[in-house]
């Protein structure tokens, strides 16, 4: 009997402890694999293989851990909220933006071989299972566009004491050297000019001083071509037109016309003639023997550049694509750009795509389409708080082109919450948040690698505990440099390399890519 009631406590210790042990286990398993899965959300979730474009499932496995978690350790909704919070914290600080040389997390993330993938990834399937979630590769393609694009602001004279307001300050050999774009593998072999006497804003106009460049045109974007390196990692020949934007959007808005000029007079699609806004076809079509710039239109350089590389790689037996880009109005030129290349460029049937970042409508039904039937492929990137894609705002007149890869400006934790929403239409701040976009209902990704700071550049977004300045691209000085014989500020002399020749314009032999 001593025994019996001497083990008999013993062993129900033993069992209390036993279970106590055992449902701590369950309880941390059950929150550090929590823990995974709510990180893991924010990753990529392309996890399975490299060689399959199809996304893992939903997120059924989270929301169940999540319920289980909940009943079993008795996790109170505060306490998965405050999770949820950390996980989504700002990873920087002021501290993070301090040169440290070799130690600083790169801000690029290593590209992988697409050469299998390249026609989803350029649109064959309207970028179906590719877009919620982002794919990465997708994701790095779109970015690599876009700082194309933002290649020709960086680059553009727009200050309207200089002399070569209106033009770009380096040759088309220098141009990805001076911007570090070189690690995309790309050279641009031509520089397109448009003209500025037709109805578009004041900025447009070229320098406010008597003696300029050029009092008609400025430059607009460039052709580039796919060195060999990076044919053989894409799969193919990738011939690239980038088309700018306007430089102060407000301006645009006041100025934006409505009426529609007939864009393709042999075409009809239906009843309907094929038609686009006004000042688009303008800046697209105008020229003028009296100038030196633009004796051939935008529309004509582009096309005779474009026609070029694609006999000269098709004779060589490459397969060759052509993807146009543009942001705000340059995403309207490219579709129109894109819309001859489908149609006077047979050799490119199949293989056009364009890539656009806040591009407003451009054309009619019968425009649409036209695009559609042509077998174009469109991706539009829209912000969310961004008017430009709501305009014209006449519906029914105007029609989007395409697939629309929709963003939210205010789910980055780094940009202001009140910030100004002319801002939102402001390309860096459009690959800031590309970057980190992963899916419609997931946060930002917390292993977003785009710089932070490029947001600023002409913005005033980010978080003021950032101490990123505001608009802080500009030319060094305003442009000025100190002579150092006579002590005093003056304006550089161009290079005779960088200063615009009309003669650039014109076809150029290609080497060694």
């Amino acid at each position: 009997m001593e025994k019996s009631t001497i083990k008999t406590p013993l062993r129900k210790l033993t069992r209390r402890t036993t279970k106590r042990s055992w449902k701590l286990k369950q309880k941390l398993k059950l929150a550090w694999k929590s823990i995974k899965m709510r990180v893991r959300s924010h990753l990529p979730g392309f996890l399975s293989t490299k060689k399959r474009l199809t996304h893992m499932k939903s997120r059924n496995q989270e929301q169940e851990l999540a319920q289980a978690a909940r009943r079993i350790c008795k996790i109170s909704n505060d306490a998965t909220n405050s999770l949820a919070y950390l996980l989504q914290l700002p990873k920087y600080s002021a501290s993070d933006f301090l040169d440290r040389g070799d130690m600083m997390t790169p801000a690029a993330s290593p590209r992988e071989n697409i050469s299998k993938a390249w026609r989803e990834l350029h649109g064959s399937k309207n970028w179906e299972n590719l877009l919620d979630p982002l794919h990465p590769w997708l994701r790095r393609e779109i970015t690599k566009y876009g700082e194309f694009v933002e290649s020709v602001y960086d680059s553009l004279d727009f200050d309207p004491l200089s002399e070569f307001c209106g033009s770009c300050r380096y040759n088309r050999n220098k141009l990805f050297e001076e911007l570090g774009l070189t690690r995309h593998g790309y050279k641009v072999t031509k520089y397109i000019y448009a003209m500025s006497h037709v109805d578009v804003p004041q900025w447009f106009l070229s320098s406010s001083l008597g003696e300029t460049w050029s009092k008609d045109s400025n430059w607009m974007g460039f052709v580039a071509v796919s060195g060999d390196r990076e044919s053989l990692r894409i799969g193919r020949r990738d011939i690239v037109v980038a088309w700018r934007g306007t430089v102060t959007p407000t301006e645009w808005f006041m100025d934006l016309r409505t009426s529609k000029e007939p864009f393709d007079c042999k075409s009809e699609h239906g009843k309907n003639v094929v038609k686009v806004q006004s000042g688009f076809f303008s800046i697209y079509n105008s020229k003028s023997e009296l100038t030196r710039y633009n004796k051939e239109s935008a529309s004509e350089q582009t096309m005779e550049e474009v026609k070029r590389l694609v006999k000269f790689f098709k004779d060589r037996g490459e397969e060759v694509s052509l993807t146009v880009t543009g942001h705000s109005l340059g995403g309207a030129l490219a579709l129109m750009n894109a819309y001859e290349a489908a149609r006077d460029v047979p050799e490119l049937s199949g293989n056009v795509s364009v890539i656009s970042f806040g591009a407003p409508r451009v054309g009619n039904l019968a425009f649409k389409e036209r695009m559609n039937s042509l077998g174009v492929k469109v991706l539009r990137v829209v912000n969310k708080q961004d008017i430009v894609p709501k305009l014209p705002g006449i519906v029914w007149v105007y029609r989007h082109v395409g697939t629309q890869l929709k963003l939210d400006v205010f789910t980055s934790p780094y940009i202001k919450q009140d910030s100004d929403l002319a801002g939102c239409h402001n390309l860096e701040v459009y690959l800031h948040v590309l970057d980190g976009f992963h899916r419609k209902k997931s946060g930002f990704r917390v292993n977003a690698r785009r710089d932070v700071a490029s947001v600023n550049k002409s913005t005033d977004m980010l978080l003021d505990h950032l101490r990123i300045p505001e608009c802080w691209y500009q030319v060094a000085h305003k442009g000025l440099i100190l002579n150092k014989q006579t002590g005093r500020w003056v304006k550089p002399v161009r290079a005779p390399e960088d200063i615009p020749s009309p003669l650039s314009t014109g076809p150029r032999p290609i080497y060694s890519l």
